[in-house]
C-alpha cells in the first residue's frame, strides 16, 4: 500500500497558488524540486524514507501538477522566484534545497536568489549551468548539431521532442508517454506500477511544456554564451556547498554538463557519480541516493 501525501496550496504574494507535499517534523528544512514534465508526486520515494529526519516540502511548481499558471514564466529564474516566495511565506530562513533534472537549475538559481537563505544545495542529474541545447532536425530525425533552436517558436514547433508530447498530452496517450519514460529516463529501473501510473496523472497535468523547453535553451548561469543567450554570470551569487549528483548511465542529461557544473563552482562543489543510475536515480539506486543525500545534509 503506497503512502498517500495530502496536496496542499499556498498563495504567494504574486497570484500564483503553488500545490505542495509536506512531510516530517524535523528541525531541518528541504525543499524538493521536481524537473520537466512531472510534479510534486515523484518525491514520493524521498518523502516516505526522509520524513523520520527531515521538515519536507515537495512542490508542483507553477504550471506542474495541481499548481496554477496564471503567468507564462520567461525563464528557471521565475520558478526560483516562485519558491522563495513559497518559503517566506512559511517564515523558513534556512534550508536546503535539492533540484531533480530542471529542478536542478530551479535550485541553483534559488541560491543565487536568496544565499542567506539556501544552506546547502543538492543537484540530481541536473541540468548544465549553461542551459539544454536543441537542434533542428532532418527527415530521419536526427538532430542537425551545427542548427541550434533560438526561438520559441522554433521549440513549439520541434517536431521530435515537443510536438508529439503536447499531442500525448491533448490526447491522454498515457501509453505513448509511458513509453517515452521507459526509453530515457525509467530505461533502467521503472516504478512499481501503482505508483508508475500516479505518475503518468501527474505529468498529463502539465501546463507549460513549450515555456519550459525555451526556458532551458536560454538558460545560462555562467559568464560566457552558450550559443543562444548570453551568460547571466549568476552563478557567482551562489553561496551555498552544493552536491553534484549524477547517473552514468543517463541518456537524458549527459554526465559531462554536471563535471562542468562542478569544475565551475570549484571547491564549493562535491561531484558525486551513480555507478548504477540513469536520469532517475530515485528509481534506478534509491538505496545509494538516500545514503548520499543523507550523509550530505546531516
Amino acid at each position: 500500500m503506497l503512502r498517500e501525501f495530502a496536496v496542499k496550496w499556498a498563495h504567494l504574494p504574486n497570484g500564483e497558488v503553488l500545490a505542495y507535499r509536506e512531510a516530517g517534523q524535523g528541525d531541518k528544512v528541504v525543499l524538493l524540486l521536481h524537473g520537466n514534465m512531472s510534479s510534486s508526486l515523484h518525491f514520493d520515494v524521498l518523502l516516505e524514507p526522509l520524513a523520520d529526519v527531515y521538515k519536507l516540502y515537495a512542490l508542483d511548481l507553477r504550471g506542474f501538477g495541481d499548481s496554477s499558471y496564471f503567468r507564462p514564466i520567461k525563464g528557471l529564474v521565475d520558478f526560483a522566484e516562485d519558491v522563495a516566495q513559497f518559503a517566506e511565506l512559511f517564515g523558513l530562513t534556512s534550508y536546503h534545497v535539492v533540484g531533480w533534472s530542471t529542478g536542478g537549475g530551479v535550485a541553483l538559481e534559488l541560491a543565487a536568489l536568496c544565499p542567506q537563505a539556501v544552506a546547502k544545495v543538492v543537484l540530481i542529474n541536473s541540468v548544465g549551468v549553461k542551459g539544454y541545447p536543441m537542434y533542428a532536425t532532418d527527415m530521419l530525425g536526427q538532430p542537425i548539431l551545427s542548427e541550434r533552436l533560438k526561438t520559441r517558436e522554433e521549440v513549439a514547433s520541434d517536431p521530435v521532442k515537443v510536438l508529439p508530447i503536447l499531442s500525448a498530452y491533448a490526447t491522454h496517450n498515457r501509453a505513448f508517454l509511458r513509453a517515452v519514460w521507459n526509453a530515457l529516463i525509467y530505461n533502467r529501473v521503472q516504478p512499481e506500477p501503482e505508483r508508475y501510473e500516479r505518475y503518468l496523472t501527474a505529468m498529463l497535468q502539465q501546463q507549460n511544456l513549450v515555456d519550459v523547453d525555451y526556458a532551458l535553451v536560454v538558460f545560462n548561469m555562467t559568464e560566457e554564451h552558450n550559443g543562444v543567450a548570453a551568460g547571466s554570470g549568476r552563478l557567482r551569487l551562489v553561496a551555498a556547498p552544493v552536491l553534484v549528483l549524477h547517473g552514468r548511465h543517463d541518456l537524458v542529461i549527459p554526465l559531462a554538463e554536471s563535471e562542468d557544473t562542478a569544475n565551475l563552482l570549484g571547491r564549493q562543489a562535491t561531484l558525486h557519480v551513480l555507478e548504477g543510475a540513469g536520469h532517475s536515480p530515485l528509481t534506478d539506486d534509491p538505496v545509494e541516493l538516500l545514503n548520499v543525500l543523507r550523509s550530505y545534509l546531516d
